[in-house]
């Protein structure tokens, strides 16, 4: 891998099910999920051929079908899984994710919870 060639994807949005609260789990709520991937670039830069690259336009959609489908408890249940099926899927040297709750059901609270993990193919479990 080139020392620090990375691929980021901001922005990822889907509506999913995940989420502590039955209310959660039932009605669903917006996730937004931001990657940064680290892979060797020199290829792509060098032959400016799609094929020795990352189909970004794949993994948003692999992302938002997951988001979408996947029903866990916790953030950071999501990230992991996100960060596992990433690494084996696409083949990635390293990633991060982070994934917001948009609109987390905490009483007078407006902002966003961001859960950011780190993970690489040595740690794929």
């Amino acid at each position: 891998m080139a020392g620090g060639d990375r691929l980021v994807l901001r922005g990822i949005r889907a509506y999913g099910y995940t989420g502590y609260f039955a209310e959660e789990q039932r009605l669903g709520q917006w996730f937004e999920v931001d990657l940064v991937l680290w892979l060797d670039l020199g290829v792509a830069g060098r032959d400016d051929r799609l094929e020795s690259t990352l189909d970004y336009g794949a993994v948003v959609q692999w992302v938002q079908d997951q988001l979408k489908s996947t029903q866990v408890k916790t953030l950071e249940a999501l990230a992991e899984s996100l960060a596992q099926g990433l690494l084996t899927r696409f083949g990635v040297a390293r990633l991060q994710v982070s994934l917001t709750k948009c609109h987390p059901p905490i009483p007078d609270f407006a902002g966003q919870v961001t859960v950011i993990i780190e993970r690489s193919s040595r740690t794929v479990l």
